[in-house]
């Protein structure tokens, strides 16, 4: 992931490699959040996502900060961050989830029973700028225990699901909403899961929650979201192929597409599928009234879609598979293509390139 650099000093997130081990090793790493001098690489303060596990496995592992860009608000003296799923947790809240699942009723009478409070993982959180101080938190993923050997529940000593794959793949961003004539701010991000969620950036209650689309193991949203103020968008990359209703239609598709929602209220506006029925894995981009976005197709298209409507106004093959998003800059927009190595792994469906494209309006 990426940094944001401010006033002389580089905010970070701390992510790992470490969900892909064998069961036998998994699991110690904590994620965290780093401010380091910019001039000198000293680590200023560092503030973990999880209690310390001194080292030992069958501990809290995991709440990874995988997003890129977290944002300041210099107003608040504040930096905001997302985190990802446990790789572990203690005996006592993975036997917490056994008790769950043995419930009769249709849902748990307490569904937060198994996520402590210094349980970062899945969450929101504001931290203060001179200190790394966690001024709030909101937790928005439940129990959530994964690593790669353990995606087949049935596998022997894997923690017990479910897992709802939660992860916030991105940083939260900043927007000022209007809402019965008075002023909100606000931050946004999308889950994995195709949660997206608005908290109030003050307190970080949750002001709205939408299901933009369906959620899984790649996506749900993931690595970005954009707003314009007036509207939230994100990609749902819908990497399970389920059925995705584009709503406010009743229209379906099993791959992925793009969401707008009313940025005071999270109702989906427009639902836009991609047309080559692949996953959408790359961020959005929005500028002018125009929304961007990227195929993994092996042709690599891109597109160019109305904000208002999500109708699709131009589009390019770049000839490889695009997987990240397109920059913004003096009446032009730049991406890049190929992508086809994803954990050391081949994805036969992803083609790989070496190119950077300049589209420019003249």
């Amino acid at each position: 992931m990426s940094g944001t650099y401010y006033n002389g000093n580089f905010y970070v997130g701390t992510s790992s490699q470490e969900e892909e081990v064998s069961i036998e090793q998994c699991c110690t790493f904590r994620g965290s959040f780093v401010k380091l001098s910019a001039k000198t690489g000293k680590i200023l303060w560092q503030t973990f996502m999880l209690p310390d596990n001194f080292g030992n496995r069958g501990e809290y592992a995991g709440a990874a900060i995988w997003g890129s860009s977290p944002p300041i608000d210099v107003k608040r003296n504040l930096v905001y961050s997302a985190t990802g799923n446990l790789y572990s947790a203690p005996q006592n809240i993975t036997d917490c989830q056994e008790r769950q699942n043995n419930q009769t009723q249709v849902a748990p009478t307490h569904s937060d029973e198994c996520v402590e409070p210094d349980n970062h993982s899945d969450s929101f959180l504001a931290l203060d700028l001179d200190t790394g101080n966690i001024k709030w938190f909101h937790q928005l993923g439940g129990y959530d225990v994964w690593f790669f050997a353990c995606n087949n529940l049935s596998v022997p000593d894997c923690p017990p699901g479910p897992n709802p794959d939660a992860d916030f793949g991105e940083a939260p961003m900043m927007l000022t909403i209007y809402v019965n004539g008075t002023t909100k701010d606000i931050v946004a991000a999308v889950q994995k899961s195709g949660f997206v969620w608005a908290l109030d950036r003050d307190d970080g209650n949750i002001i709205w929650s939408t299901e933009a689309g369906p959620g899984g193991i790649a996506g749900g949203g993931t690595w970005g979201a954009a707003t314009d103020e007036k509207k939230v968008y994100t990609n749902i990359a819908n990497s399970d192929g389920k059925n995705f209703t584009l709503k406010p239609s009743t229209r379906n598709t099993t791959g992925g597409g793009w969401v707008a929602m009313d940025a005071t209220n999270g109702q989906v506006l427009w639902s836009t599928a991609d047309p080559t029925n692949v996953t959408v894995s790359g961020p959005v981009t929005v500028a002018n009234g125009v929304v961007f976005g990227g195929s993994t197709y092996k042709e690599g298209p891109v597109y160019a879609m109305d904000s208002k409507s999500g109708e699709i106004l131009w589009s390019y093959n770049t000839g490889a598979t695009v997987f990240g998003g397109m920059s913004v800059s003096d009446g032009c927009i730049y991406v890049g293509h190929g992508y086809r190595v994803s954990f050391g792994i081949f994805n036969p469906n992803n083609t790989a390139g070496n190119t950077l494209f300049a589209f420019c309006i003249s």
